[in-house]
């Protein structure tokens, strides 16, 4: 193993601790679009100390699936960092680096997310979860057609070998990719729960979507649920860029490629919640909708062939 895949995996390894930065630069890069200071792209950091000191909550009447939802939430964010390749690299997982792989480790937490609503028996909970769970009947879907365009390209559904597929500059002459892109960027939109999907900044109870299933939550318990949810951010968004971003076959320049378009997606990010209102909840699966047309015009043109 030479000393650039060791740094590659390292940076792979170092994404559990570095994933809550990322939501901080949103935060910020947000804030200074719209006039403000904004807090430090650190902040998120306070916040999951801040609540791993305080105490856990039980619901009264909750069971085992309420105690045991955000281990296993943060479980399943834990193996999708480790999954997701970077410069093309990953660690050795018996199943491999699968797309399929990455994508029902994500479907579980949400499941999971879902079932402890269903055990607190709370009713904004439980309407969050429905939200969320109709979403995802889209974003799913979705997802698993941006990975079948480029496995196309690859000739395999290994994260990997579809990363390393899209080095070079000859990928960006198809059509299929810049659908796939398109497709992905709601994708992310939805699993981060940004706007105009979802608002993270909302307090108010009847608009919440990701947060609803957290309102149950103190203390540790709650403390893992934020540190998945930024875990997601560093999942979708280091796709983006070893699928979507421009890079070199080098592994040395692919992980510097990497430290500067991370910030540079959030930035983009802040920009789109500036720029977008949240859209009205029954308007959003028209919106992953279109998504997933574009997604299959994408996959048609990709399935007459790639250009040499």
């Amino acid at each position: 193993m030479t000393g650039s895949t060791i740094a590659a995996v390292a940076v792979q390894v170092a994404g559990l601790a570095l994933a809550p930065v990322l939501p901080g630069i949103v935060q910020q890069a947000k804030a200074r679009l719209q006039g403000r200071p904004g807090p430090s792209p650190f902040q998120p950091y306070r916040e999951l100390r801040r609540l791993w000191r305080k105490s856990v909550v039980d619901v009264e009447g909750s069971t085992f699936i309420y105690r045991f939802a955000p281990a296993t939430i943060a479980a399943c964010a834990v193996i999708g960092v480790l999954l997701v390749p970077v410069a093309g690299h990953s660690l050795g997982w018996p199943l491999g680096g699968d797309a399929i792989v990455l994508v029902g480790v994500l479907a579980l937490a949400r499941f999971a997310a879902a079932a402890s609503s269903w055990d607190s028996d709370s009713g904004f909970a439980l309407m969050g979860t429905s939200r969320d769970q109709t979403f995802s009947s889209f974003v799913e879907p979705l997802l698993l057609l941006v990975f079948a365009i480029a496995a196309l390209r690859a000739g395999s559904t290994d994260l990997r070998a579809i990363s390393n597929a899209a080095s070079g500059t000859a990928i960006w002459g198809s059509a299929a990719h810049w659908c796939a892109a398109a497709a992905f960027f709601l994708v992310v939109l939805a699993e981060t729960g940004r706007l105009p999907i979802d608002n993270p900044d909302t307090h108010l109870e009847l608009t919440m979507v990701h947060e609803g299933p957290l309102l149950e939550y103190a203390g540790r318990d709650l403390a893992l649920l934020h540190w998945s949810a930024a875990a997601r951010h560093w999942i979708m968004l280091v796709l983006a860029t070893e699928l979507f971003v421009p890079h070199p076959q080098s592994i040395a320049l692919r992980v510097a490629v990497l430290a500067v378009a991370l910030p540079l997606l959030c930035v983009g990010l802040a920009f789109v919640e500036t720029w977008q209102a949240k859209l009205a909840v029954l308007r959003v699966p028209r919106l992953l909708a279109g998504g997933t047309f574009l997604a299959l015009i994408g996959f048609a043109s990709a399935s007459i062939g790639w250009p040499s």
